[in-house]
């Protein structure tokens, strides 16, 4: 029976690269049992397949080598059981994180199909549920660089910027509204979804009903679907209560083609 086994010889044996190997034996991890001084070749024997084994099948469960080397230096059954049920609370948080990140995959691809597929210039009236926003007062106007005031917003929620949070919009005032002025706006938003939580208390839009006009372009081309948005709401006798909502639903962070962008106003309204 061989005694000795090379590097190479154990990295095929075991399918572990012979870098990863070498690194077990830089960290104190798994040592060769004998180093040929003349040409510095490591030399394994059996007692290493064990260890060997056993390091691959913690790593396999995603035991991070820093605990790897706590538990072999002070081997027993108490703390395997012990580092285990660590990795598995691990596990479980990272879980509930990847599930949160599926659901925003899911709820934005229906967002875009939604975008894409709804027809443009249509007036329609639809009841919406509340909307949990991180809202800050800011000038803009169209045609400005809106990722100033964007930043400005993160900054103030202090909103981790590598994490996506939902759609960014902006407000026409009702004041400005009544007087057709639609040059302006007084807020950007950020729109909460499930599992974004912020520091700072959210504001809260609350559930009503909106007249909603989607079109192709951005918030420079918005002025005129506002005025339609008005004169509907004049023929039907409705009432403009509040501050408009208007969001680029999908813009330059989705596609280059410019004709592809749609933007979406949503005007809350009373009937009389």
């Amino acid at each position: 029976m061989k005694e000795l086994f090379t590097i190479g010889e154990l990295s095929k044996l075991f399918q572990v690269k012979i870098s990863t190997l070498r690194y077990y034996d830089e960290i104190g991890l798994l040592k060769p049992e004998y180093i040929d001084k003349s040409n510095n070749y490591r030399y394994y024997s059996t007692q290493h397949f064990e260890r060997l084994s056993t390091i691959k099948y913690l790593r396999a469960l995603g035991v991070p080598i820093s605990d790897l080397l706590d538990f072999f230096d002070y081997r027993d059954t108490d703390k395997l059981i012990e580092m285990l049920n660590r990795q598995q609370a691990e596990i479980a948080n990272k879980k509930k994180e990847l599930e949160l990140i599926d659901r925003k995959i899911k709820r934005r691809l229906t967002q875009i199909h939604d975008a894409i597929n709804h027809p443009m210039g249509t007036i329609m009236e639809v009841k919406l549920p509340k909307l949990r926003v991180a809202h800050l007062t800011h000038d803009y106007r169209p045609g400005e660089d809106i990722e100033y005031p964007i930043a400005e917003l993160r900054k103030n929620f202090n909103i981790d910027e590598s994490i996506f949070l939902g759609k960014i919009g902006i407000s026409v005032a009702l004041q400005d509204i009544e007087a057709n002025t639609f040059d302006r706006y007084n807020s950007i938003f950020m729109i909460l979804e499930e599992g974004d939580n912020i520091p700072k208390a959210e504001v809260i839009f609350p559930a009503r009903e909106y007249l909603r006009v989607r079109f192709s372009g951005t918030h420079v081309h918005a002025a005129g679907f506002y005025e339609e948005l008005l004169k509907y709401s004049a023929e039907h006798g409705y009432s403009i209560v509040d501050d408009s909502i208007e969001i680029t639903l999908i813009d330059y962070g989705i596609t280059n083609s410019v004709d592809k962008y749609v933007t979406e106003i949503l005007l809350p309204f009373s009937r009389k």
